[in-house]
C-alpha cells in the first residue's frame, strides 16, 4: 500500500519494520539472499511486505493480532496452493525473531500482478478477472477441502458472515466518511444502503455448511495482469471456515453488471444455494463493511487510488 500521509493511531504498528531492519533480518537468516536488494512493496493493517532480490516477498506482522493468521498461512498455503486455479503465496522461508523484532515472518516467491484495488481497471474490462475469480472460489469452496486441508481452521472468528454484527459497524464507518465529505450518495443509493443495512442488522445466524474461505476477499487481494486477467490471490491471514457468502462479498465490492454475472456463473451450481435466503444479504453487507473500512483507511493515509475504488465498491454493493 502506498501513500505518504501518516496513519492515525488506530492503524499504528506495534512493531513497524523498516527497509533497513527487514534487510538485516533477511540477509542474516537466509545466506542465499545476503546482499540482495530490499524494498518495501506494500503495507497494510496487520503486515508490512518487502520485495527481496526481485524474486522473494517477505511478510512481517505489524501487530500481535496478526500472529495467528501468520501461523495459519505458513501451515495451510503450501497444502492449498496445488488445489487452486490461481496462484497464491506459498511460504518457503521461515524467519525467526531477532534483532529487536519479536515475531516469526515468512518469505514466498513473488507473484506478479497488481492489486485490482489500485489498477483503475474499467468495469467493462473486469469480466475476465471476475470469471477467473468465480472458478477460483468454486475450487476453494469445495466441501471436500474442509476435511483435506481445513479441519483445524477457526470458524468465522471475526463474524464476517453475520450481518447483525457487520451492519452496525458499516453504518458507523459510513457516518465517519460522510462527516469527512467523502460519502455523499444520491437519494436512490442512500435509500438502498439504509435498507440493506437495516435488513442486515436484523439478520439471523447463518445455517450454511461452512467451507474454506479466504475470509478477507476484496479488491486489494486480487492480483491482475496488465491485460486485466486475474493472476493471483494474496493476503490469507484471515483464512477460516465460514459461510461461502463471506468470500462471495467480492462479487458485490469489486464487480457489477456483466462482470458480476460472469463471476457468479463461473462459481457454478452452488451459486443459488450460497446466495439464497439471506446469503446475498450477508455478501452485500460484508461488501459494504469492507469497502467502508478500506475507504476510511485510504482517506487516513492519503491513498487516492484506494479511496476511489473503495467508494466505487460501496455503490456496487447496493447496485
Amino acid at each position: 500500500m502506498s501513500g505518504t500521509a501518516t496513519a492515525p493511531a488506530g492503524w499504528d504498528a506495534e512493531h513497524a519494520v523498516d527497509t533497513a531492519q527487514a534487510a538485516a533480518l533477511v540477509h542474516a537468516q537466509f545466506p542465499a539472499l545476503a546482499g540482495a536488494p530490499v524494498r518495501e512493496l506494500a503495507s497494510g493493517w496487520d503486515n508490512t511486505v518487502f520485495l527481496v532480490g526481485e524474486q522473494w516477498v517477505f511478510r512481517f506482522p505489524r501487530r500481535a493480532v496478526a500472529l495467528a493468521g501468520t501461523e495459519r498461512e505458513m501451515a495451510l498455503l503450501p497444502k492449498l496452493a496445488p488445489r487452486l486455479p490461481l496462484a497464491v503465496p506459498v511460504p518457503e522461508l521461515t524467519g525467526r525473531p531477532a534483532g529487536g523484532y519479536p515475531w516469526p515472518f515468512w518469505g514466498a516467491r513473488h507473484l506478479p500482478g497488481r492489486e485490482l484495488m489500485t489498477c483503475e481497471l474499467p468495469e467493462r474490462r473486469r469480466v475476465a478477472a471476475a470469471a477467473a475469480l468465480g472458478e477460483f472460489l468454486r475450487a476453494l469452496h469445495d466441501p471436500r477441502l474442509v476435511g483435506r486441508v481445513g479441519a483445524a481452521l477457526p470458524h468465522d472468528p471475526f463474524r464476517r458472515g453475520d450481518p447483525s454484527v457487520r451492519a452496525p459497524l458499516a453504518r458507523k464507518l459510513l457516518d465517519r466518511l460522510a462527516g469527512r465529505g467523502l460519502w455523499k450518495p444520491a437519494a436512490p443509493a442512500a435509500e438502498a444502503m439504509a435498507a440493506l443495512l437495516g435488513k442486515g442488522a436484523q439478520a439471523g445466524a447463518s445455517r450454511a455448511e461452512p467451507v474454506v474461505c479466504h475470509g478477507d476477499l476484496h479488491p486489494r487481494h486480487l492480483l491482475v495482469d496488465p491485460d486485466g486477467r486475474a493472476c493471483g490471490v494474496i493476503d490469507w491471514g484471515d483464512v477460516c471456515l465460514a459461510d461461502p457468502a463471506v468470500d462471495l462479498s467480492v462479487a458485490y465490492s469489486a464487480f457489477s453488471g456483466t462482470a458480476r454475472a460472469a463471476l457468479l456463473a463461473a462459481y457454478g451450481p452452488s451459486t443459488e444455494r450460497a446466495l439464497k435466503g439471506e446469503g446475498e444479504l450477508r455478501a452485500r453487507t460484508l461488501a459494504v463493511f469492507l469497502c467502508a473500512a478500506l475507504a476510511d483507511y485510504a482517506s487516513s493515509i492519503g491513498h487516492a487510488e484506494m479511496l476511489r475504488e473503495a467508494l466505487r465498491g460501496l455503490h456496487r454493493a447496493v447496485a
